[in-house]
Formats: structure tokens, C-alpha cells, sequence
């Protein structure tokens, strides 16, 4: 049986129509069940109504400062629509450490940056600032510290000596694209085992080498 997906955002929801494509595969072990947003006006809400998906807005501003009260509407949301998973995508808010908890294991993020470097906001900015010549993105599990989460997957691409933030940001986005699909499919499949405090698959290895510049 498929696990069913909530997928929540709070802008565009770019990364939530690469889930919503991938989850339209037959074989795909996911759902994408609902599309939360807590902002009414996030882009990604036409989007997803567009594809079919169930659509609800919770609004995080009515709710001032009072996560708990917000989380109790959000989980009774997510409780109704039978939700097994969640996918972070581009959702503005933090959570309480008992709500991360609560779905410990079962809530994914993406970050565009190879975690644990740069975590936070604008982490292109950062990794062009410290001169790394390979950045990308990582999917993680989500835990109350933030940007900390156990490491699903990572992307890389290589860091141009001419990059801008915003140019860093279009590949690894791309790469984002890729991979959370990817490793939505490895955790709703069973794939992925906890050991020693680090996520371990049975997928295929990655390429051996990566050089940035290149090499002969």
C-alpha cells in the first residue's frame, strides 16, 4: 500500500510539483494525499490544485506567535487525511521540538547545501563567501535543531569561480529536483535502515570521484 504524503509549503512549491510529478509514477511507493500551505496566497496551491491533489490553507499568522496552537490544528489536518509522511518544501515556519518529535522519522526537509555545512538562511551566499568548490542540496530528516536532521541523500554540483547566489541557487535547485524524489521513494519503500545513528540504504553508490575543478 502507497503511504500517503502531505506535502507543506509556504511560497512557490517548486520542489512540491518535482514530488507531485515523480508520485504520478505507478510504481512510485508514495501518495502526495494534501498540499498545506500556511500562507493563502503560496503559488504552490494553484499548483497542486491543478494536479488533482487536495489543497488547505492554516494560516500561521492567526495564530500570532503560538506554535503549539498552530500545531494542533496541523495535526488534526494531517490526522484526518490519514497522512503517513511529511515533506517540507519551502514551508516558512518552525515547529515545536514535541511536534518534530511526534513525527520523528516521518518528516522530510530539503536544504540547499551539503549539510552539515552552511545550514540556515542563504547558505549559497555562505558557501560562495568560504570559497567551497562543490555545493549542492541534502535531504534530511527533520529534528528540532534545525538543518541538523540525519542525511537521507545528497546532490552535489560544482561552484563556478564566477557564480553568483542566484546562479548557485538554479543548479542546485535542479539537483533539489532530483533528489527528493528520490529519496521520498527510498523511505516510503522501507529502503532506508538506522545504523549507528546514520540513515543507510540499499540503493546503488554514487559515482566514486568527485573533483571540482576538474582534473585529468
Amino acid at each position: 500500500m502507497k503511504r500517503r504524503v502531505a506535502i507543506l509549503i509556504s511560497g512557490r512549491g517548486s520542489n512540491m510539483a518535482a514530488l507531485i510529478r515523480a508520485a504520478a509514477a505507478a510504481d512510485y511507493p508514495a501518495e502526495i494525499a494534501l498540499v498545506i500551505s500556511n500562507r493563502p496566497d503560496a503559488g504552490g496551491l494553484k499548483k497542486a490544485a491543478a494536479s488533482g491533489i487536495a489543497t488547505t490553507t492554516i494560516e500561521s499568522k492567526s495564530f500570532n506567535n503560538d506554535r503549539s496552537a498552530f500545531e494542533a490544528v496541523l495535526q488534526s489536518t494531517l490526522d484526518q487525511h490519514r497522512i503517513d509522511l511529511i515533506c517540507l518544501a519551502g514551508f516558512m515556519r518552525l515547529f515545536t521540538a514535541e511536534f518534530v518529535q511526534r513525527w520523528y522519522g516521518r518528516m522530510l526537509n530539503i536544504h540547499p547545501s551539503l549539510l552539515p555545512a552552511f545550514p540556515g538562511l542563504e547558505p549559497q551566499a555562505q558557501a560562495l563567501r568560504a570559497g567551497v568548490k562543490i555545493s549542492g542540496a541534502t535531504v534530511h530528516f527533520v529534528i528540532p535543531q534545525t538543518d541538523a536532521g540525519p542525511i537521507l541523500m545528497q546532490g552535489a554540483v560544482a561552484v563556478h569561480d564566477d557564480d553568483t547566489a542566484e546562479a548557485l541557487a538554479a543548479r542546485i535547485l535542479e539537483i533539489e529536483h532530483r533528489i527528493y524524489p528520490a529519496a521520498l521513494r527510498l523511505v516510503a519503500g522501507g529502503q532506508m535502515r538506522f545504523e549507528g545513528g546514520i540513515w543507510k540504504t540499499s540503493a546503488d553508490a554514487a559515482p566514486a570521484v568527485l573533483i571540482s575543478p576538474a582534473v585529468s
